[in-house]
C-alpha cells in the first residue's frame, strides 16, 4: 500500500485509514513504537499494556468482593 506524507501542523505525518486501523486493531490514542531498520524501512509496532498476575488477582477479588452475595447464589 502506497501512503503519501502530508503536513499535519509543524508536522508530518501518514494517515491511516479505517482498514489498517481494523487490521492492526489500533484506536485514536494508542501508542505504537516506531523503529528505522537499514535501508530505511520503518516498522510501527502497537504497545500493547501487559497485564501483571497480581492486576488479574486484584481484579478477580475485587469482582468477587462486588458481586459476593451473587456468587454465593450461583454456588
Amino acid at each position: 500500500m502506497i501512503k503519501r506524507i502530508t503536513k499535519v501542523g509543524n508536522s508530518q505525518g501518514i494517515m491511516l485509514d479505517a482498514a489498517i486501523m481494523d487490521l492492526a486493531r489500533l484506536k485514536v490514542g494508542d501508542e505504537v513504537n516506531l523503529t528505522v531498520h537499514e535501508g530505511g524501512a520503518i516498522y510501527l509496532t502497537p504497545v500493547r499494556p501487559v497485564v501483571t498476575p497480581e492486576e488479574v488477582t486484584a481484579t478477580i477479588k475485587g469482582v468477587m468482593k462486588d458481586y459476593q452475595r451473587t456468587m454465593r447464589r450461583l454456588a
